[in-house]
Parts: C-alpha cells; structure tokens; sequence
C-alpha cells in the first residue's frame, strides 16, 4: 500500500533514500539524474554507505552532471581490474584514492578517498549542506543504528561506509562505527517527515559462475549482501516506501568501479521507472 496521495499537500516534501552496495552505487547517478531532469528537489535524503556518499554529494549543492564528471575523473576504465591497477602499479587516478592499510583490521584506511570527496563536495559540516542528510552507520559494540545529521560531514560518511575487512572503522563519541548497511541498508524509514519517499535499491543480484565456489573475500562480501537483502526485503514487506526502484545489476562486485559503463546499461530500465513513476504521482 502506498503511503502517498497527491492530495496531500501542493507542493510534496521528496524524501530520497539511497541505498548502499559498493560500486553498484553509481547506479544513483542516474537516479539523481532523473531528479535534475525532472525538476525536483528532495526535501531531505538519508543514505547508507555508497548512498551516503553520492547522498553527501548531492545534497551539497552539486548537480548529478557534476557528480558523474567527479566520479569519471577518477575510475578506473573498462576493462582493468582494480586488483591488476594495484599490481601493475598503473598510473591513473583512482589508484590515489584508496591507501593501503598493512595491518590487520582491513585492506584500506580509507582517508585519501575521503579527503578526494572533501575536495569534490567543498563542504565539511552537515549544517553547510544545501539539502539536509541523515547518514547511516552501526555501534560494532552494540549493534544499534547510528544516525548522524550534524558536525562533522566526512567523519559521518566515512564511518557509513566502513565495510568490515575493507575499510577501518571509525571511532567517534566512545563508539567503534562501520557500515551502515549492517542494520539499515536503505534507511527510507528515516524519512518520515516527507510526504513521498523514494527508495533506491542497489543490492543488485548475486553472481554465480556456474555455481562455483566463492573466493574467501567474495564469500565475506557476499554474507554481507545477503544480510543487507533480507533487511531490505523485511522491511519492503513491513511498509514499503512510495517509489522503490532496484536497478538489476548482475556481476559486479563491491571494488568493481571500473564497470561504469556495464552498471549504467544495465541501470537504465530502472531509470526510466523513476522517471515514469515520479511523473505520475506528481503530474
């Protein structure tokens, strides 16, 4: 059932909700796309990991257009794969982004892409966003959620996306902070004071290489995808929001941001549902 009626007010509060799933999330370019195309402002976005960072870019004032030249600036090309950029030590630019960590919490600190998104968002403090966010990350101690919507703007993004083995997590205020998506995934339910919520769903689908054996990083990435799938699946059936989109995207891993290309064919049908369905509920 879904909770919005045009009747509800003239000009609607949009409550965009963007999901995490690694490089899948630049599927969310072609969402925002839809917003700038059509028009729209979102009244307020909540965003867990990736969601939270293209979430954090977009509320700062930039354009979908903007964000895909920041984002194509730095990934890697078709083609390569960012295992064989590291060995190869190839020299272009997105390499730069991901620092090494040589202890044995996880592969990447994680500081030189926040400092890359600090440069691109030119903002550091939540209260300098143009379109207020509500960041997602989890208490690894307690397992509670942990919604961050003020001070520090790179802290709160970097905690959301610390997926555990890959980046290290964040202390901030006592706590020991990783992704988000460990207990909200696509956190629309942040977003109840809108009037239509919009959800967008980048989990995308399991690969199975003709039914092989995960190797031990695939088989940790891939638990961590289940779980975020049934969360998901529990609460689309709970209450579902007003618009959920979920983009079928097959084959690509969390690191795989080299396949831009393949996420945005591949994104495109679920694009054109945003677009269709925005149209009929605000036409």
């Amino acid at each position: 059932m879904l909770f919005w009626k045009k009747s509800r007010a003239k000009d609607p509060k949009i409550g965009l909700a963007l999901g995490g799933g690694g490089a899948k999330g630049l599927a969310h370019i072609l969402a925002l796309q839809v917003f700038d195309q059509l028009g729209l402002r979102p009244h307020r976005i909540a965003g867990t990991s990736i969601g939270a960072i293209f979430g954090a870019l977009y509320a700062s004032g930039m354009s979908a257009r903007e964000v895909e030249e920041g984002v194509r600036a730095v990934v890697i090309s078709e083609g390569d794969s960012f295992r064989a950029a590291i060995e190869q030590r190839k020299p272009f630019k997105a390499i730069k982004l991901f620092d090494l960590n040589f202890g044995s919490r996880a592969i990447f600190k994680g500081d030189k892409f926040i400092e890359f998104l600090f440069e691109m968002i030119g903002v550091s403090d939540f209260s300098e966003l143009q379109i207020p966010l509500r960041v997602v990350a989890t208490d690894f101690w307690t397992a509670e959620k942990v919604v961050i919507s003020e001070g520090d703007l790179m802290q709160a993004v970097r905690a959301s996306m610390a997926l555990p083995g890959v980046f290290l997590p964040v202390e901030k205020d006592g706590r020991v902070l990783i992704d988000g998506g460990a207990v909200d995934p696509l956190p629309y339910d942040l977003l109840d004071d809108c009037d239509l919520l919009v959800a967008v769903d980048v989990m995308g689908l399991m690969n199975d290489p003709e039914g092989e054996p995960p190797n031990l990083f695939r088989a940790i990435s891939g638990t961590f995808d289940i779980m975020q799938k049934s969360i998901i699946a529990g609460n689309i059936a709970a209450r579902p929001p007003d618009i959920y989109i979920q983009p079928r995207i097959t084959n690509v891993n969390i690191l795989d941001f080299f396949k831009l290309e393949t996420i945005y064919e591949q994104s495109r049908p679920a694009q054109e549902e945003l677009r269709r369905r925005l149209e009929e509920l605000l036409g």
